[in-house]
């Protein structure tokens, strides 16, 4: 069969990699709302979600009973946009009033009505406000947050408008409880529960990554069993929610408590599993600042983004900045994640052969792969490390058609770059 280069040029046009989505800088829906003119720049929007807004109580047969509508609602406002979700489930969150009372958690109040069920309080717990925790030793809590996960993923794990699932436990679900004591099977859940969450989710999300904080490694294996499977190699993500802060990085051997606890999952973990985060918030010129070309704190967002290998990063504070223009977010969006490109297009009386490298600085982490003129290509480009090229070949195409990536992950088809 005869083969022929054609120039890429005449394939798809160069688009910027931040509209690939599934990567970049991350707001939360209310910022998205009041930002327009970010909206063509952002790809992922950050919302908490509360269990006990979803789960009333239990059927005859003992599943629980469900209304999505509020998730729905939050995923459709954000598709809307053009953008997909982060979302993360929690129960305790300093200060936070639920249903009238501040710092009430989201256990579901037919949980919270189980025998023996009793929760902890702290007035106010590293000055966060006061902090209700939820009842660990009960084990219709444990039943439950497995059957809750159980039912999310069986209804959203291929849904493309969410991308990325957080998960966790503690103040706002990162795994600490800072002022607080932490008690293992009280107030926080027990390595034994740990132990099956982990693998519960592992085998729940099969399309969407999830994630846990990288402070779950902050006790040395001691309050959590997350570095003992990331070195087991199961593939969950990790996110840092004090992303450059002043004293994130190890320097002369001193501080770095972030890099410390990232080092912990190993140098190759993000060749698995996604790793994003949320700039810090522990000076207010962290979030305003990040995205100074100049950098922050004598490191540049490129340079984090490379280091720790970042698909993405929420800053909803940053547009109060000087430094949240659509075009910093682009930029900032080519400097973490995947950046797919197809450096060669040929075509044979079959179809037509694509190869793609990938640019950035993380793989794909999502099951995609790439169109030509509507005809899907075999394999996927999950997993393409960066400096890594894979051949692509669609059956039926033909040269005239346009090149886009495709997924079921993925609100619409993406042009796809193009380039040497």
């Amino acid at each position: 069969m005869a083969k022929f280069h054609v120039a890429l040029a005449l394939v798809a046009a160069v688009i910027l990699p931040s509209e690939a989505a599934l990567k970049g800088i991350v707001l939360w829906p209310y910022q998205a709302r009041r930002h327009p003119e970010l909206s063509a720049a952002i790809s992922l929007e950050y919302s908490y979600a509360l269990p006990c807004d979803v789960v009333s109580g239990t059927n005859s047969t003992g599943a629980l009973v469900c209304d999505w509508s509020k998730i729905d609602s939050l995923l459709d406002d954000i598709a809307s946009r053009g953008h997909q979700a982060i979302i993360r489930f929690r129960y305790a969150y300093p200060g936070e009033k639920l249903g009238g009372t501040k710092g009430a958690t989201a256990v579901p109040v037919f949980i919270k009505n189980s025998p023996g069920y009793k929760e902890t309080f702290s007035a106010n717990p590293g000055g966060d406000g006061p902090t209700y925790y939820p009842d660990w030793s009960c084990p219709a809590l444990e039943d439950f947050t497995l059957s809750f996960y159980s039912a999310f993923a069986a209804r959203y794990d291929a849904d493309s408008r969410l991308a990325f699932v957080q998960v966790g436990f503690g103040h706002w679900a990162e795994y600490h409880t800072s002022g607080t004591k932490t008690e293992l099977g009280r107030n926080f859940p027990s390595m034994d529960f740990q132990r099956r969450f982990f693998r519960h989710l592992a085998k729940s999300f099969v399309e969407t990554p999830w994630m846990v904080s990288i402070d779950a490694a902050g006790q040395d294996g001691e309050r959590s069993p997350a570095t003992a499977f990331a070195a087991e190699g199961l593939a969950f993500g990790l996110f840092d929610d004090s992303f450059m802060c002043k004293k994130h990085d190890v320097v002369d051997g001193k501080g770095g408590w972030n890099e410390r606890n990232w080092r912990l999952f190993g140098d190759d973990h993000w060749k698995r599993a996604p790793h994003g985060g949320e700039i810090s918030y522990y000076s207010r010129r962290d979030q305003h600042e990040f995205l100074n070309p100049d950098g922050l704190y004598g490191t540049t967002w490129a340079q984090a983004a490379a280091k720790y290998h970042m698909t993405f990063v929420i800053a909803n504070d940053s547009p109060r900045g000087s430094f949240a223009t659509p075009e910093r977010f682009r930029s900032a969006a080519r400097e973490c994640g995947p950046e797919l490109v197809a450096t060669n297009v040929e075509a044979s009386a079959d179809g037509v052969s694509v190869t793609v490298v990938n640019k950035g600085v993380a793989p794909p982490y999502h099951d995609i792969t790439l169109a030509v003129g509507g005809k899907s290509a075999a394999g996927s480009l999950k997993g393409l490390l960066p400096g890594e090229s894979r051949v692509l070949f669609a059956k039926g195409a033909h040269l005239d058609g346009a090149l886009t990536l495709v997924s079921k992950k993925l609100l619409a088809p993406i042009p796809l770059a193009c380039g040497e």
